[in-house]
């Protein structure tokens, strides 16, 4: 589906090309293009949402199978499957390296429609390289119904039965006391086991399980468990969203001329975050998690929750530079007297900018791959694919909490003077906006830590 997307997205490109071939010169300007008709805006946003579609089928889903590949039984096994989300996440910053230097270029100075092609293109290598190792991967195969409707039945049963009465009884039979049981204890002293028959099918076509992988109501509890960590994480997810907004809108403003008469495009200093997680990750999978190996015992190094934490400290850091940067930007802008000219560049090199990119690569290194890992790895094995698709919704809801807190903040200090996000961004508050993100990161690392200190790691 995101292939045809893509191929979609390339041709609906390639006729508004075709149509803006009709715009003439005059006296050396751009004469006003036609608009584009209703089909082809269509077409265009179709195009948009199939590519969507595709992605939110395709990373959760591809990501799991990748990890089902590793048999958990096997120690080394167990060791290869922690890297393995390490060197997945450097793949998909590489590509990000690719896309920054290399797309960014071919659709500003040739077409956009070569681009989307050259994605296109890509998109399909990738599925022929996939399919050919199709007789070699492990499946997972299910031999029962929904798990989702096995989760509703278990849920069912609990509401049912959550105020069922029980009874002690002494040794002559004589009851001694009748209670209704609280929530979770009528989950506690259930025996019933909902099968979900989860077996891996090996190259040789041979299936066997892999583990007690019944759904009970225990690991429905376990499902509820992640919850508060999930709401933790999403402060992070806000705080992901300023790395591609509102440092962008920082850069726009300063000099970022890099000689020859080349300007530094600002979204390409996303680069450095992408950069440093190509370099870090390496390191942290080659040095640091052995070094880390031997003083915990932890085949990982670290906990996954441990290493989601220090990645929510980073980010803070992270927030901390970019409002520095920003106190010393409006400074500057102060003592040149450019406060009222927005449009004229800050004598300020852009690559003030760089720390707080770093920094978040690091963080990212930390904890998205930490919460790759952790809600594949603490869910059913028939719901990984949708704990993945939990992970990648903490950085899509995160951006919406990210509108809404700007909107909110935007119409506060409207009404009381200048506001925060004013058009005139020498005249706005970005700094105290990056400082209130970093004192609500700090507040969600503190909320992460409790609810990590007393999360009991569950094995499916």
């Amino acid at each position: 589906m995101e292939f045809q997307g893509l191929a979609l997205l390339t041709l609906s490109a390639a006729l508004f090309s075709l149509a803006s071939s009709d715009c003439t010169l005059s006296k050396g300007e751009i004469s006003a293009c036609p608009p584009p008709s209703p089909f082809h805006v269509i077409f265009f946003f179709f195009s948009l949402y199939l590519v969507a579609l595709g992605q939110g089928g395709h990373k959760p889903c591809v990501e799991a199978f990748g990890a089902d590949q590793f048999d958990i039984r096997d120690p080394s096994k167990s060791k290869a499957r922690s890297s393995f989300f390490n060197w997945w996440y450097v793949g998909v910053a590489l590509g990000s390296v690719a896309a920054y230097m290399v797309l960014n270029y071919i659709q500003d100075y040739v077409s956009w429609a070569v681009a989307f092609g050259l994605q296109c293109t890509a998109m399909a290598l990738a599925l022929v390289v996939f399919m050919l190792g199709n007789k070699t991967y492990r499946h997972l195969v299910l031999e029962d119904k929904s798990p989702f409707a096995r989760i509703a039945k278990v849920c069912f049963e609990f509401l049912r039965n959550r105020k069922t009465p029980t009874s002690t009884f002494d040794e002559s039979g004589e009851t001694l006391l009748l209670h209704e049981e609280t929530q979770f204890e009528s989950l506690d002293h259930k025996e019933e086991v909902i099968s979900v028959n989860c077996h891996v099918s090996s190259p040789s076509k041979q299936v066997h399980s892999i583990s007690n992988n019944s759904l009970t109501e225990e690991e429905v509890k376990g499902l509820v468990q992640l919850l508060p960590i999930w709401l933790a994480c999403l402060i992070y997810g806000t705080v992901f969203a300023q790395t591609q907004t509102l440092f962008t809108k920082q850069g726009n403003t300063m000099e970022r001329d890099v000689g020859f008469g080349y300007q530094i495009p600002a979204a390409s200093l996303q680069l450095c975050s992408s950069i440093m997680v190509v370099v870090f990750v390496p390191i942290y999978d080659l040095v640091l998690v052995p070094i880390g190996r031997k003083f915990s015992g932890n085949p990982s190094g670290i906990t996954m929750l441990q290493r989601i934490g220090i990645g929510m400290v980073f980010s803070t850091a992270s927030m901390v530079s970019a409002g520095l940067v920003e106190v010393k930007r409006l400074k500057t802008a102060r003592d040149f007297g450019l406060v009222d000219m927005p449009n004229l560049p800050v004598p300020m090199s852009v690559w003030w900018l760089v720390p707080q990119y770093v920094i978040f690569g690091i963080s990212e290194a930390f904890t998205l791959i930490g919460m790759q890992e952790f809600f594949y790895d603490q869910m059913p094995c028939v719901l990984r694919s949708v704990g993945l698709a939990l992970y990648l919704s903490i950085c899509g809801v995160g951006s919406f909490l990210s509108s809404f807190l700007i909107s909110m903040i935007d119409s506060f200090t409207l009404e009381r003077g200048e506001s925060w996000f004013a058009n005139n961004i020498n005249r706005a508050h970005l700094d105290y906006f990056f400082w209130l993100l970093a004192g609500l990161n700090f507040a969600g690392c503190l909320a992460f830590l409790h609810f990590a200190r007393s999360y009991i790691y569950k094995k499916f």
